[in-house]
């Protein structure tokens, strides 16, 4: 009896955006979990450039080293052509004699950021017939940019702050209005590049109505983003929450919750305070029962609210005045063992092989095409 073919995944990761090298660590936590007895894994980089690239599977070449992030580059291996519809037939183009590495079953997308979280790399995969992991290309779209977040929040009555969108065509042509909103927001901003992730170009503004600051944090998140959004400062504790989708049909499952302690030296959660710090997480938060009841139903209802499919993780506010506010939700948040989303789920019952495990056979219960 002839043996069983494996179920072949495309694990991609690396990208265009500022977070490339993030995306390569969550790839080596999530290539270290996959059970390969169960699976084939085609890890496929993209490099900074666009290119699409065939790389090692070795999560020791997708690790932090001495501070320093991974990053996809010629070196990593060949360069592979990519099919744009109705295939998944790939080609690796090495040397004068392009070969056929041939197709894959579902493709789970690691990108983190703009050009791969937002929709463009989910609707590439609807293009190709693909099955893939993660949130459609609407809900990544909407949950990628914070100004249209912020938006549906609103419309579906899901509590969240205060904010003033900086689109770039009034920040060239009504500045002063829209400085003038700004200090309208009162005490203390947070200036973001609408799009980004990682708190990567992020500036806390101790005073709203300070115009000269506040203009070179907005040109600071400008250089990643020419849409940016500028958020009232919540005073209360951060805290976070996974979602995954049902397994049977039904409503989400949604994790216990996680409080963020952000380590000495830091004035808020910054790319490094996350990444290359003592920062630490309590799970569950020690929170009243009735709080963590009641962020664990606005974590589902985010979710929902926004068409979102296989993962997310809602980030919340505690705040001082005993209300709860949702921040945003991330499609596909930071997945290394050590990451937040995996560790909250680990307290929940589900370990980070199982949670791995989970997103690949959610996605390919899906029909390929249009979602």
């Amino acid at each position: 009896m002839a043996e069983q073919r494996k179920i072949r995944v495309a694990v991609i990761f690396g990208g265009r955006s500022a977070e490339h090298g993030i995306s390569c660590v969550t790839a080596g936590g999530v290539i270290s979990a996959i059970d390969t007895e169960k699976y084939d894994i085609v890890p496929i980089g993209i490099a900074r450039d666009g290119a699409w690239l065939l790389t090692s599977a070795d999560p020791a070449d997708l690790a932090i080293v001495d501070g320093r992030l991974p990053e996809v580059g010629a070196a990593s291996g060949p360069e592979l052509a990519v099919p744009f519809s109705g295939a998944t037939d790939l080609i690796v183009l090495d040397g004068d004699t392009p070969r056929r590495l041939g197709g894959f079953d579902v493709a789970l997308p690691l990108l983190h950021g703009p050009l791969g979280e937002d929709g463009t790399v989910q609707g590439l995969f609807e293009m190709m017939d693909a099955r893939y992991a993660g949130a459609g290309v609407f809900a990544s779209a909407a949950s990628m940019d914070k100004v249209f977040m912020k938006a549906l929040f609103t419309g579906h009555a899901i509590p969240t702050g205060s904010y003033v969108a900086v689109p770039e065509r009034a920040w060239r042509g009504e500045r002063k209005r829209v400085l003038d909103d700004i200090a309208e927001l009162g005490g203390t901003v947070f200036v973001k590049p609408a799009r980004g992730g990682s708190s990567v170009g992020i500036s806390k503004v101790a005073d709203a109505a300070d115009a000269e600051t506040v203009t070179a944090a907005v040109e600071e998140a400008r250089r990643h983003d020419p849409k940016v959004i500028v958020e009232a400062a919540i005073t209360g504790r951060e805290v976070e929450c996974g979602v995954l989708e049902s397994v049977d049909g039904g409503a989400p499952d949604v994790s216990l919750p996680a409080e963020i302690h952000v380590a000495d030296g830091f004035d808020f959660y910054d790319f490094e305070a996350k990444y290359l710090s003592t920062s630490s997480l309590t799970i569950p938060a020690e929170l009243p029962a009735e709080v963590i009841a009641e962020i664990r139903r606005e974590a589902a209802r985010t979710f929902e609210a926004l068409g979102c499919e296989g993962l997310a993780r809602v980030d919340f506010f505690y705040g001082d005045d005993g209300r709860i506010y949702v921040n945003e939700i991330n499609t596909l948040p930071g997945f290394t063992a050590s990451s937040a989303f995996p560790q909250m789920w680990a307290a929940t019952g589900i370990d980070y092989p199982l949670l791995v495990d989970r997103m690949i056979e959610t996605a390919l219960r899906r029909a390929p095409g249009l979602r």
